[in-house]
């Protein structure tokens, strides 16, 4: 959750933005911020190519976090969810990171440890997670196996 704030904060974006709006807050942000705006040996050279990183990796996130993104790849989800078993999972802070045995990987934000807690101890966890987590929390796709030809 500190990450889906501080990049909110940065891009200067409301709780739900719409796409076109955060693409061309992004682009005013990477012209503003491009290194090749800065003298060599600049100290604000070094910073730009910070924050330009930065501004990168945000964008990035906040597409993937967002309505537009998620309804678009509802149908994926669903089928993976209902279709997979869960074939790792792992918790930090509140962020709960769950592989499924196609290969898909998601997160999902602001999940507490006491829900974190049941899922391991739950004798069903694809049942449970159906239940308190999946259709509960924001989540992202964050990497798809590659498919042997």
């Amino acid at each position: 959750m500190k990450r889906i704030n501080e990049y909110k904060k940065l891009f200067n974006v409301e709780q739900d933005t719409d796409l076109k709006k955060l693409k061309t807050t992004y682009r005013n942000l990477v012209k503003e911020w491009h290194p090749d705006n800065f003298q060599e040996g600049d100290s604000l050279k070094i910073e730009a190519e910070a924050k330009s990183r930065q501004i990168i990796d945000g964008y990035h996130f906040l597409v993937s976090i967002a309505p537009e993104t998620i309804a678009a790849n509802a149908e994926e989800y669903n089928t993976t969810i209902s279709e997979s078993n869960i074939a790792d999972f792992r918790h930090k802070g509140l962020l709960l990171e769950i592989t499924f045995l196609d290969g898909t990987t998601y997160e999902y934000f602001g999940v507490p440890k006491s829900v974190y807690v049941k899922l391991v101890n739950s004798d069903k966890q694809l049942r449970f997670a159906k239940r308190n987590i999946f259709n509960t929390y924001l989540y992202r796709k964050t990497k798809k196996s590659l498919e042997v030809a």
